[in-house]
């Protein structure tokens, strides 16, 4: 049985979608296909081959596309490297090594010693944010800035399942309303541009199957150890995670972390690109 969809034609369909956002990638791109001792690993680039590299990490049930509109600014200055992260829907390998296991930083050290990038500058959203947290925490001297979109791992989960059980039995209606709890009323109103990318991760979300795990809580001690400048930006009304606690924890134990706490985000925060292109190029 595939780990990740719900059957074989579930993932022709969504690795035919997905090929398909990747010829419609807004700027001149790479693809690279990185062997690693947990399969291979898919990787989108695109800006200046010499310009400072910017890893950028999706979330659960997503993959690089996640950051196609984003790059159109971030490349500007940066080289991008948008990863396929393992176990998900991208055209990474299926493996789902443990969380809190050594699996996932030793896998990114074999991708980044291939990309010849000694030191970058981290993106993460959601278990992205997890991943990027995990990388920063263990390798900090490799880490120059960290961006961290709704992250989890630092403010603990919500039991959404309550809430979520009834509307699941509500066919599209139901289905809709709960994409709007997760994502907010805004990801089915996106520009003309994005509403190809949001029928894309919906199309994902009804053919996948989701990660059942209890997410690596980041220890004080950990959150310590980011020694680099940190932007956090977490929704106040996200039903996944406890961003109140995120900006709480991050503020006392992260020496340099900035928190944009937005009262009425949501797990979906549009429009963040701009200003985390201002710190990423801001002084150190």
């Amino acid at each position: 049985m595939n780990a990740i969809y719900k059957s074989d034609a579930a993932q022709r369909d969504v690795e035919a979608a997905y090929r398909a956002m990747l010829d419609a990638w807004p700027i001149p791109k790479q693809e690279f296909r990185i062997p690693t001792a947990w399969g291979e690993t898919f990787v989108v680039a695109c800006g200046p081959r010499d310009a400072p590299p910017l890893l950028a990490f999706h979330g659960a049930q997503a993959n690089a596309a996640t950051w196609m509109f984003d790059s159109l600014i971030w490349s500007k200055h940066f080289r991008v490297y948008a990863v396929d992260v393992l176990g998900d829907a991208g055209f990474s390998a299926p493996e789902r090594p443990a969380l809190g296991s050594d699996a996932y930083v030793l896998w990114l050290d074999e991708v980044l010693a291939t990309l010849k990038v000694e030191r970058a500058a981290i993106v993460g959203v959601s278990l992205g944010g997890w991943l990027a947290l995990d990388y920063a925490t263990r390798r900090s001297e490799r880490v120059e800035k960290l961006v961290l979109l709704c992250p989890a791992g630092v403010g603990g989960q919500k039991n959404l399942l309550l809430k979520a059980l009834p509307l699941l039995f509500l066919g599209k209606w139901g289905h809709k309303k709960l994409r709007e709890m997760v994502f907010g009323p805004s990801f089915g109103e996106l520009p003309p541009a994005a509403r190809d990318f949001a029928a894309f991760i919906t199309l994902i979300g009804t053919s996948t199957r989701p990660r059942q795990l209890k997410i690596p809580i980041f220890s004080d001690a950990a959150l310590a150890r980011l020694t680099m400048p940190v932007l956090a930006i977490v929704g106040g009304k996200d039903v996944l995670l406890d961003s109140e606690n995120t900006r709480r924890r991050l503020t006392a134990h992260a020496p340099r972390a900035e928190v944009r706490y937005l009262p009425d985000g949501h797990h979906f925060l549009p429009g963040q690109a701009e200003a985390i292109h201002d710190f990423l190029r801001g002084a150190s």
